[in-house]
Formats: structure tokens, sequence, C-alpha cells
């Protein structure tokens, strides 16, 4: 197998994320899902889109659903958890010597 080597994001399923740019700049939401492999992640009420669907057992009726798709995580900052603001984050030895995320803003440890 030669899988392309995906590297390490800043972000994870269930931060609270900033969106930089774009048609949703400034709002504010919940990770649902992380693709490394595709560099993107689902977030809660971002990038809505309009699928239409045919009639199937979880809607009977089919139609237009919207539904979240896929941002681009450069697009994405984190939400410093003590003062709410966007920040960048950074890694520096925990406990354990285990690497852990902090904000570079305030300088308080992420989770």
């Amino acid at each position: 197998m030669n899988r392309k080597m995906s590297k390490k994001l800043h972000i994870k399923k269930g931060d609270t994320v900033y969106v930089n740019t774009g048609e949703y700049k400034g709002q504010q939401g919940k990770v649902l899902e992380v693709y490394p492999d595709k560099q993107k992640a689902l977030v809660e009420g971002v990038n809505m889109v309009s699928r239409h669907t045919k009639p199937n057992a979880q809607n009977p009726q089919g139609g237009i659903i919207k539904k979240e798709a896929p941002v681009h995580i450069s697009n994405l900052n984190l939400v410093d958890p003590s003062t709410g603001e966007p920040t960048r984050i950074g890694r520096r030895p925990g406990k354990d010597n285990k690497l852990v995320r902090y904000a570079k803003k305030s300088g308080e440890e992420i989770k």
C-alpha cells in the first residue's frame, strides 16, 4: 500500500473553532468530524449545502436536505477556552512528557 502520510492537525473532533475566511467568516461551531488525509473538517452549522435525495427509509418523503460540507482546516482557528477568542495552537511537553496542545494567546493548556 502506497498511502500518503497525513500530517498531525491542530484541530480535533469536539473542538470549538472559528472560521477565518469565506462565506461563513466569523462564525463559530463544533467540529463534528476530521478528515486528516484531505486536510478538512466538518463543522456544525458551517458550509451548508443542499442535497437532493430520493425517498428512502430515513426520509420517506425525499426532497432537499441541508447538511454540512467539509471546510479546509487552514480556514479554521481553535477558540481559546479561557477567553473565547480564536487563537493559534502550539505543542509542548506536559505531564508524563507527552505533547499537549496549548493556546498561544493565553498560554493555557487545551484539554
